[in-house]
Formats: structure tokens, C-alpha cells, sequence
């Protein structure tokens, strides 16, 4: 279950951007999520209006990320009065890029706005511009001037810049596929400590897309950006770990690292923790705690534990189950906070 997502947001001003013993399960067998999918950013994605509507909306979008322009690093705070617009690919539960509007402004005032910072030379505004123009928000869609402004961002070593352009090439959006184009790109980005471009190029290494598969590398990209927070670098490198892939197997570190991700919500992590709790693998056997975290997987829209369930509440005691039921439940985020990318035009 090992997948490839950006994930990035540093908030700011201007524009803010802000089989087992004892019962009968399925054996473990969960394949491996798929790279960053969802539909290119040609397609149309709705705008939604509040941000009360995000959680029902079920978008499925292409994947290209903002990025913060300078100021300061305040927690950015929703405002449920502005507008809202956001990607979010469903398949992976994984990362979205959204923009929010203060009351008052528009979507093109945002596009305005980013294009004079961008004339200006400022990398961060031009990565937003061209995002605008993949999309089509506040313009009609034009690949090639967004192509434009992410190589003239990356030129100035934007790493959001190149770890988009990765993606591009990678899925052939407005370009032709070119994966020695978008490893090119996505090493760039990593070196410049891009954590999304390292899951990206751990990702291609791991099962040989546009190189020879080479788990070792994989194993050291995944490593790089978990040890730097990624949640789905840690899930990818804690999968090596339980598989033996490129690394000595390790229950111990497979559970460490699932652990760490699960915690920041990635229900892959989950579902693999759950497992290795209901086995008693690198822990103490305990199906409670198995069901609770699998269930808080399906709860965030991840089914792939659904066949657990099941069987580990058939083995469960009324209480426990109510249990795990409320820990599932507090393992959800708050309402409106799955946008892993926003910004604000104030």
C-alpha cells in the first residue's frame, strides 16, 4: 500500500496559503495505492462556494499544489463566509490544492494579483498563476502559459515549481509523457527539500517507472521525507520494512513508521496498523485497538479494511466495540480541514 501525493503549505500573507490466531480474517494482501491519480487538471472540477460544502463535494481532480508567497508563518484560520475552490483526489485520500477568498474578492482578483507578483519575478506567485491557469480558475484553461510560468518558477529554483512540473511529465498533462523529464524534475524539487518529490521519486524507483525498479532507492527517497514529517513517505517506507523490499524486514520499524503516519491521518498507515495490531505483530495482540484504527480508515473514505472489520467485530464484546467505534471517531479531523492546500486573497 504504498502511493505518490504531494503534500506542502506554508501559510503566508500577500495571498496567504495558507490469516490469524484465533479468528478468521482475509490475509493481508492490500496492493500497493497508485501513483497521484485522479483526472488532469482539464477537467472540470466544481467550485464550491463555502466552505460548509467541502465535505460533500467528492471531487476528483488532478493534483497540482500551491504555494505560499512570502510573509509571515501565522496558522491560517477558514473563514466560512469566502469562497472556496479546491481539487481533491478522492481515490488516494491524499492531498488537495484549494484556494480560499476572503469575503469580497473574487477569483479573479486572486489571478490578478498573483500576476503582478509573478511579472514582478516572484517564483511563489508565478507557481500560483500557472496552477490558475490549469485549472481554469478566474481564466480560461491554457496549459501552455502554466507551463510557462512553473518553468520560470523552477528556473529560479522554486521547488514547488519543479515537483509540479514532475508531475506534468509524469502524467502527460499539456505534454507529451516523459518520465526521464519528470524524475529529472521531482530530483530537483527533492534536493531542494521538496518531502512530496521524494515520495515521488521513491515512488518510480519502487516499481520501475521510467528507471529500472530499484528498491534500495526507494527505500532512501521514502526515508529522506519521512524523516522530515511526509506522512506518505513514512507510510511507503514502513510497507519496505513489513515486505522486505530494499531494506532487512522489520515488524518493529514497520510498526514505528505506520504508527507515525497513521497519527497524521494517512489511512493507509491505518489500515496496515490495524493489522498489526489485531496480529500482534511488534506489539501486543489487541483487536480493539485493530478495529478502531481500521475503522477510522473507512470512516475517511478508505474501504480496503472493510473485510476486517467483520471478522474482528464478531470477536468483539458490545463495550469494546462502542470503544472502538468513539476512538474511530476522534481519530476523524475536525470538519472542513481535509485541504491540505489553501490559500486566502485578502
Amino acid at each position: 500500500m504504498r502511493s505518490s501525493v504531494f503534500s506542502y503549505l506554508h501559510p503566508r500573507n500577500l495571498a496567504i496559503l495558507l490469516s490469524l490466531i484465533g479468528i478468521s480474517l482475509p490475509p493481508m494482501s492490500l496492493a500497493q495505492d497508485a501513483p497521484r491519480g485522479g483526472a488532469s487538471p482539464g477537467t472540470d472540477c466544481p467550485v464550491i462556494r463555502t466552505i460548509s460544502e467541502k465535505s460533500s463535494a467528492g471531487v476528483s481532480c488532478g493534483m497540482l499544489t500551491l504555494v505560499a508567497l512570502s510573509g509571515t508563518d501565522s496558522a491560517p484560520v477558514l473563514d466560512p463566509t469566502g469562497n472556496h475552490y479546491e481539487n481533491r483526489d478522492r481515490k488516494t485520500m491524499s492531498v488537495a490544492s484549494g484556494l480560499v477568498l476572503a469575503p469580497g474578492k473574487t477569483i479573479r482578483d486572486a489571478r490578478k494579483s498573483f500576476e503582478a507578483a509573478a511579472r514582478r519575478g516572484n517564483s511563489d506567485a508565478e507557481v500560483n498563476l500557472a496552477i490558475l491557469y490549469f485549472y481554469g480558475w478566474g481564466t480560461p484553461k491554457n496549459f501552455g502559459t502554466g507551463l510557462y510560468w512553473l518553468k520560470s518558477a523552477a528556473d529560479q529554483g522554486n521547488s514547488r515549481a519543479s515537483a509540479n512540473l514532475g508531475l506534468i511529465y509524469w502524467k502527460g498533462w499539456g505534454v507529451r509523457t516523459d518520465y526521464a523529464e519528470a524524475l529529472r524534475y521531482f530530483r530537483k524539487a527533492a534536493e531542494l527539500g521538496d518531502t512530496g518529490a521524494m515520495v515521488d521519486l521513491g515512488y518510480m524507483n519502487d516499481y520501475g517507472v521510467g528507471t529500472s525498479p530499484d528498491h534500495s532507492a526507494a527505500a532512501e527517497w521514502y526515508r529522506r521525507g519521512a524523516e522530515r514529517g511526509d506522512p506518505l513517505a513514512q507510510n511507503n517506507l514502513a510497507d519496505l520494512y513489513l515486505r522486505g523490499e530494499g531494506v532487512p524486514q522489520s515488524d518493529d520499524l514497520a510498526f514505528a513508521w505506520f504508527q507515525k503516519a497513521a497519527l497524521q491521518g494517512n489511512t493507509g498507515a491505518r489500515v496496515k496498523l490495524g493489522f498489526l495490531y489485531a496480529n500482534g505483530r511488534a506489539t501486543r495482540k489487541d483487536l480493539e485497538t485493530a478495529y478502531a484504527w481500521i475503522l477510522a480508515a473507512a470512516i475517511a473514505g478508505d474501504r480496503r479494511g472493510q473485510p476486517y472489520l467483520a471478522a474482528l467485530e464478531a470477536q468483539l464484546r458490545p463495550d469494546q466495540i462502542a470503544s472502538a467505534k468513539q476512538r474511530a471517531k476522534e481519530l476523524q479531523p475536525p470538519p472542513g480541514a481535509h485541504a491540505s492546500e489553501i490559500a486566502f486573497v485578502q
